[in-house]
């Protein structure tokens, strides 16, 4: 994973209306990246309406939240549209960002190795350097835990 103090590599990847959106795009902002695994599944349903729930409190702190994952455009759509996520969710289907990011790694599922997505959490500052690394984050308690932080 990328460590703090880094400059975040900058990024273009189409959200969930099929628009190309790039990470330099919100340099003067705070952005919460969020990388997880799947739309639509319990985990990461759970987390990103902890994020949809918080949203005002990240817009006062001038921070912005986006999800990334490897579903497509139209899956985002729907995952948006289903629980009224009022932020964006980026497409990576070929997980290159992921890869970029360190969070594409290796998983073991009831003992079978696969390559997946490792649900991490990065806090970018207003010049778009790393602020803040949350590796393996819990879907549950991310949104909260970075609110506390942005609170001081």
């Amino acid at each position: 994973m990328l460590e703090v103090g880094t400059k975040a590599p900058d990024f273009t990847l189409p959200d969930q209306n099929g628009a190309p959106v790039r990470l330099s795009d919100f340099l003067g902002k705070k952005v919460i990246l969020y990388f997880y695994p799947k739309d639509n599944t319990p985990g990461c349903t759970r987390q990103a309406c902890a994020f949809a729930l918080n949203h005002d409190n990240f817009e006062q702190k001038n921070a912005v939240v986006i999800g990334v994952s490897k579903d497509s455009v139209s899956s985002h759509l729907k995952f948006a549209e289903k629980y009224s996520l009022p932020f964006v969710l980026l497409s990576d289907p070929a997980h290159g960002v992921m890869e970029t990011y360190g969070v594409w790694q290796e998983k073991k599922l009831y003992g079978k190795v696969s390559m997946g997505v490792v649900r991490s959490t990065y806090l970018i500052d207003e010049q778009g350097v790393i602020e803040k690394v949350m590796p393996k984050v819990k879907p549950d308690t991310n949104a909260a835990e970075l609110l506390d932080y942005l609170n001081g």
